[in-house]
């Protein structure tokens, strides 16, 4: 049987800071922190009909990271996989007008001020994980992902 793991899917807009900030917290949330075996799930591919990415938020607890309120990758995740663990609305951490920039969207645009809203969203990211119950998890056994799992 696999092991527990948490999916996390991050919002794919570039057009808005709300985007890069909610794809930047789940990539350090994946890549330095690692709390628990998280994988990131792509919602572009997720939306496209990816068996593997919607098959794994069936089996295992996942979480949304949306940019704005639109909530696009809970959304979807709730249409194609059920209903999801937990989710977070940047814009309602880092304000709804940052969120909407679209005058700040790529890596070198950043600032002091909007890696801070990256460790906020961040924060918030591992509260969810933490508060994601190893009971929640399906238990089921999952074959043919590329985050390793059997």
């Amino acid at each position: 049987m696999a092991e527990f793991k948490v999916g996390v899917l991050s919002c794919s807009g570039e057009e808005c800071l709300g985007g890069t900030i909610s794809r930047l917290a789940t990539r350090k949330v994946l890549e330095e922190l690692k709390l628990v075996e998280t994988v990131t799930l792509c919602l572009p591919l997720y939306l496209a009909g990816g068996k593997e990415e919607r098959n794994f938020a069936k089996v295992f607890p996942t979480i949304s990271v949306d940019g704005c309120d639109k909530l696009c990758a809970k959304r979807s995740t709730e249409k194609y996989s059920g209903k999801i663990s937990g989710f977070i609305d940047v814009s309602k951490i880092i304000g709804n007008e940052n969120a909407l920039n679209t005058k700040i969207v790529r890596n070198r645009d950043l600032k002091d001020q909007h890696h801070e809203m990256v460790d906020k969203v961040t924060s918030e990211i591992v509260k969810m994980i933490g508060s994601i119950s190893p009971d929640s998890w399906s238990g089921k056994s999952f074959r043919g992902c590329s985050c390793g799992s059997e």
